[in-house]
Parts: C-alpha cells; sequence; structure tokens
C-alpha cells in the first residue's frame, strides 16, 4: 500500500505541476510580489470553500474541490519557495529556475511524507476527507498566528513544516476523492 501512496503522491503532483508550469507560462512569477501572510490567507479561501461546501452539500460555483484542493497545494509551494528566497531577490524568475524551485519543495515534501506514513502506517486512508479540511484549516490558524506573532515561537515547528503538512493533507484528500469516482 505504501508504494501505492508514492504513486498517487506522484500523480496528484504532477497534475499541480503541470498546472504551475501553464500558470507560469501565462502569468510569469507575478505571486512574488506576495508575501507569505497573503499566500496563507489564499490558501484560507479555499479551504474555507471547501469547508463550506462539505458542510451545505452544494457547491453553486462550478469548480469542483478538488481544483481547490490542487490550488492549496501550489500556494503552499509558492509560500515556501517565498520564505526560501529573500524579498529583495528579482520578482520575476526565469521560468526554469521557478520549476526548479518548486520541484526542490515537492521532493522534501515527498521525502516527508515517506517519514511520516511510515511512523503512522498509512492512518490517513482511514480517514475522512472532511478531516483532512479541518486540519488544513488549523494549520492555517496556527501559520496566521506565527504570522502575527512575527515568527516567534516557544515550542512549535515553523511555518515551512505547515505548509508541507497542509500540502500532504491535500495530496491524501485527491487520493481519497479519485478513488471515490473510480
Amino acid at each position: 500500500m505504501a508504494n501505492d501512496t508514492i504513486t498517487q503522491f506522484d500523480e496528484a503532483m504532477t497534475q499541480c505541476r503541470n498546472i504551475f508550469v501553464k500558470k507560469t507560462t501565462d502569468y510569469g512569477t507575478s505571486w512574488r510580489v506576495m508575501r507569505p501572510k497573503s499566500l496563507t490567507d489564499q490558501i484560507f479561501i479555499k479551504a474555507k470553500r471547501i469547508q463550506t461546501i462539505e458542510e451545505k452539500g452544494t457547491n453553486l460555483v462550478e469548480d469542483p474541490i478538488d481544483d481547490d484542493y490542487r490550488g492549496i497545494i501550489n500556494y503552499c509551494i509558492l509560500a515556501l519557495i517565498q520564505l526560501q528566497l529573500n524579498s529583495n531577490d528579482e520578482i520575476e524568475l526565469a521560468p526554469a529556475k521557478a520549476t526548479e524551485l518548486y520541484d526542490k519543495h515537492v521532493a522534501e515534501i515527498r521525502a516527508l511524507l515517506i517519514k511520516k506514513n511510515h511512523d503512522y502506517g498509512e492512518a490517513w486512508r482511514d480517514m475522512r476527507i472532511s478531516s483532512f479540511t479541518d486540519l488544513i484549516l488549523m494549520r492555517l490558524l496556527r501559520l496566521k498566528q506565527m504570522e502575527d506573532n512575527k515568527g516567534q515561537t516557544l515550542i512549535s515547528e515553523g511555518p515551512e513544516a505547515n505548509y508541507m503538512d497542509i500540502v500532504n493533507y491535500c495530496v491524501f484528500a485527491l487520493i481519497k476523492l479519485g478513488e471515490l469516482e473510480n
């Protein structure tokens, strides 16, 4: 089963990467003007939309929630890139450089997934999709608190770990949604 998870992770991330590459071609790296806290808020909006649809059971905007999960994944990776780069760095990155940074963070998130999946024994497979949404929102509230505290924490892991966990929760939700369709 663990090998399936890695394959499923890779498939989900390939879809997200393709979106990233196409949007980078269309828009360049205009997202570089966004501060991490603005990206956190954008992720929060998408997660709240998913939660609202889950609670109401209806979706009035035609966009499927799996698109929102993919959007959250890409915004998290953008936030990780922003945290890595200096705000004085160029706003416009070459597409190859932007993709290289994207791939670097995906590799780190994948490695984290492998470690956690080993330790937790794929417990996520027994969870509800709505629990992933709630965990994402909880992580976002943690991030907002850290951002409001200017990054100062007493015992907590930093923003990078939270963004990485959010990506993995989204991948789990995408996997489970895909399995429901089949």
